[in-house]
């Protein structure tokens, strides 16, 4: 089946790394693939440790894609791209049962990832398998091909107040 966590609300990583450590909790494997995240965040290491989750991550920049020179969004792009197509390629090789595209929602709407050849591997994923893709905002098509959607709608968060993003928290 193919799940969508989506959305303005907090939460779509965490819902993402609940699953897949729920399913390697059950015996399956799990690749959980991160995009657009240049900073170490809390999960990483804790996920790395637990046997049957295999973890890769897109070599990024610290910054979001607006603040980002022309030379660095290309970097971004060319890396983005080629983690995308590693992705599928691992959890191929690996025979998993989940992968976790943490981040590909944003990355398909900030065009860092080509969204027809992401589109080709979402139409093509195995019926057996389990795909989890993160972000904001879908386009319709993500939405219609998932089975589970969950919209993670901000009601009130502390950045509203000028807090920052606290690590353990948000990252």
């Amino acid at each position: 089946m193919i799940h969508l966590y989506c959305g303005d609300g907090k939460g779509k990583t965490t819902a993402a790394t609940g699953l897949a450590v729920r399913a390697a909790g059950s015996g399956l494997k799990v690749v959980f693939s991160q995009f657009m995240k240049g900073q170490k965040t809390g999960e990483i290491d804790i996920m790395s440790a637990i046997p049957g989750i295999t973890v890769i991550r897109a070599d990024n920049s610290d910054k979001f894609t607006y603040q980002m020179t022309p030379d660095e969004r290309d970097a971004s792009e060319e890396s983005n791209r080629a983690h995308l197509k590693t992705s599928f390629d691992i959890f191929q090789e690996t025979g998993a049962d989940m992968l976790v595209l943490d981040e590909v929602v944003t990355a398909a709407g900030n065009y860092i990832i080509d969204e027809d050849e992401f589109k080709d591997y979402v139409k093509n994923f195995p019926s057996d398998k389990e795909l989890v893709m993160t972000g904001n905002p879908p386009e319709m098509w993500m939405i219609e091909a998932a089975d589970y959607v969950t919209d993670l709608e901000k009601i009130k968060h502390p950045y509203d107040k000028g807090v920052d993003a606290r690590k353990g928290i948000e990252f």
